[in-house]
């Protein structure tokens, strides 16, 4: 009889357990049903499909993954938003107003490079009238500093139509940000040659006088330069004077040149190159009507970087519809650079001896979709425009590959290719550098980019005023050398 009740208890006691285990079972999984319902994921990212209508430019060879360069969107009402962004021409959202004060620097460091002599006991030229020209050809690719001096110029002179993105204001402590206006780009490029019995050169001499002007200044010590910002474009200006100004921000055309330490995409901001051949003013042509498939001229042989154009060049010099030819400013290059580009569909945009070039721009507003092969480059404006819309990317690696690339590009048909041309349509004015400036232009595009910089530039001044009370003279003068534990 005992045994029996032993019995019946242990079955009664299993199908207890196994009643609570069952039911445990399902409250588990219902839990997690609502959890996922509530998150509203989409259930294409767990099926591989995608609801885009318009594929993006993918490059995969096969032993690497696909490069995409949107991001997975995982809310539904952010997806709608990003739906909607291919309409705009650009997402810019900072609107407020960037507040700069610029040095009153001697006119040596900047128009007295174009020939310009002060008068009246002003460093400044008279914007209004007989306005500094800068010089012409392949110069003008990396004359940013000479626009956005100009524009902030005109800020203080009321009857000057332009756009409002920046104003110069006088007292420094009102200031978002602190301007040096050297021309270090122009200064390059007509003093970089050392004159004979001098043991530098006058671009170097420059260089060493603005550091010591700059660095002696209270504005500079007060943050060791957190909250100044120097344009250096061309990729050899501001050579020597960059290792001692570094803590600045400083606008460059790529970083190529520098190392992480001194230049960075978190600190710096990329800047367009100002485009050197004619706009394609009244645009008419079409897929049909643009009879060269794929454009390049230029220098063919280049150091560093550039050895894929070498390489390129043998692939592609064959084929019929393709032009792949050296080409320079002199005996007219310009006006056939033109005419070629306006003709062609695709424009190769390939690293040279830094990753960027002016090529890329000047495609932009010749309405040829670019075709970048630049593995290190740095787009401007990137954070805010996306240029999978009207450009091609391929990785150096897949476009050396024997008929990677012609096969990629002829397969981009006449629909696609249309889309990435109404979109360059679009952008150009982004690229365009023009006095006085224009709402959306390349001048107001930068001082936008600039004017994102500023909560990032604040957070590396409060972060190095932690220990301002207890660090020695000793820790402050080891800060200033460049590292990147002192990049903070």
């Amino acid at each position: 009889m005992g045994e029996r009740i032993k019995s019946s208890l242990g079955i009664i006691t299993r199908k207890s357990l196994l009643s609570l285990f069952t039911i445990a079972s399902i409250l588990f999984f219902l839990s997690w049903f609502f959890v996922l319902r509530s998150t509203s994921i989409d259930s294409n990212l767990f099926t591989g499909t995608n609801t885009n209508s318009n594929p993006l430019p993918v490059v995969n060879n096969g032993n690497s993954e696909p490069r995409i360069r949107n991001r997975a969107i995982l809310n539904d009402s952010v997806e709608e938003e990003e739906a909607e962004l291919p309409q705009k021409k650009c997402n810019t959202k900072n609107k407020e107003i960037l507040k700069v004060f610029m040095y009153d620097l001697p006119p040596e460091f900047h128009f007295e490079l174009l020939d310009w002599k002060a008068q009246g006991g002003s460093v400044w030229p008279d914007v209004t009238k007989n306005i500094p020209q800068y010089p012409g050809g392949l110069n003008l690719q990396h004359s940013i500093e000479y626009w956005i001096t100009l524009d902030l110029l005109a800020s203080e002179i009321s009857n000057i139509p332009r756009a409002s993105s920046v104003i110069r204001v006088r007292n420094s402590t009102e200031a978002d940000f602190i301007f040096v206006p050297f021309f270090a780009s122009l200064s390059y490029n007509k003093f970089s040659k050392k004159t004979p019995h001098k043991k530098k050169g006058n671009d170097r001499a420059l260089q060493d006088k603005l550091v010591d002007y700059v660095t002696n200044h209270e504005l500079w010590k007060q943050y060791q330069g957190k909250d100044h910002f120097i344009v250096a474009h061309h990729p050899n200006s501001l050579l020597t004077a960059r290792m001692k100004l570094w803590r600045a921000t400083f606008i460059l055309s790529d970083f190529g040149r520098y190392p992480p330490n001194i230049a960075n995409v978190s600190k710096d901001v990329i800047a367009p190159y100002k485009h050197v051949i004619k706009p394609y003013v009244n645009d008419t042509s079409d897929f049909e009507t643009r009879p060269t498939l794929l454009y390049f001229q230029g220098a063919i042989y280049r150091k560093d970087g550039g050895f894929a154009r070498q390489e390129l060049f043998y692939l592609l010099k064959d084929e019929k519809d393709v032009h792949f030819t050296f080409g320079s400013v002199q005996r007219n290059g310009i006006n056939k650079a033109t005419q070629g580009m306006h003709a062609s569909k695709f424009c190769l945009n390939i690293a040279g001896d830094t990753p960027s070039s002016n090529r890329l721009f000047d495609a932009i507003v010749s309405h040829c979709v670019p075709v970048i092969i630049s593995d290190e480059i740095e787009l401007p404006y990137e954070d805010v425009l996306d240029y999978s819309e009207f450009c091609i990317f391929v990785r150096t690696s897949d476009a050396v590959k024997e008929h990677f690339l012609i096969n990629l590009i002829r397969s981009i048909k006449k629909d696609e290719w249309s889309r990435m041309r109404e979109r360059l349509k679009e952008v150009e004015d982004f690229f365009e550098f023009q006095y006085p400036s224009k709402e959306g232009d390349a001048v107001q595009m930068i001082w936008q980019a600039v004017a994102r910089k500023v909560p990032a530039m604040r957070l590396r001044i409060h972060k190095s005023k932690r220990f301002s009370h207890t660090v020695t003279k000793k820790e402050q003068e080891l800060k200033s050398i460049p590292s990147p534990r002192n990049f903070w």
